[in-house]
């Protein structure tokens, strides 16, 4: 399993936490998904057959770009 620590700046509530959750942790692979709304963080726990690229798109295509 790999984990991925993500600065996603545009969290700033309870709503963006929820889509996050949400979207990312609908594809295949993804185990977990842990956003902090205080720090803008979102942990991501995942294995093939999803990859960082793939959820780095999610990401995007939601609106919530992640920093590194």
């Amino acid at each position: 399993m790999t984990t991925l620590n993500y600065i996603v700046p545009r969290i700033s509530c309870a709503h963006c936490k929820m889509t996050i959750e949400r979207e990312v942790g609908e594809l295949t692979g993804v185990r977990s998904v842990e956003v902090v709304v205080e720090t803008k963080q979102a942990v991501i726990d995942f294995e093939l057959p999803v990859t960082e690229v793939e959820i780095e798109a999610r990401l995007v295509e939601i609106g919530f770009e992640p920093e590194k």
